[in-house]
């Protein structure tokens, strides 16, 4: 299991991934809005999306827990 957490606060401007989804290395997962700048977070392995702790809207910390992606095996 790969936990993505957030390496800075901001806010959650939009959600891509859903519970379920199959993602691949580098695929766009969310894209949060710091300081008015749109920070993507990527997918760093192949696998299936199996939690998402963030809604769009949402204003986020650093450390936070993201999105949980079960490894593809």
């Amino acid at each position: 299991m790969t936990k993505i957490e957030l390496e800075t606060g901001g806010s959650v401007w939009k959600v891509l991934a859903k519970e379920g989804n199959q993602v691949a290395v580098g695929d766009t997962l969310f894209i949060l809005e710091v300081m008015k700048m749109e920070v993507p977070y990527e997918a760093p392995i192949d696998g299936e999306v199996v939690a998402v702790h963030i809604a769009e809207g949402d204003v986020v910390e650093e450390d936070q827990l993201a999105v949980e992606i079960k490894n593809q095996n």
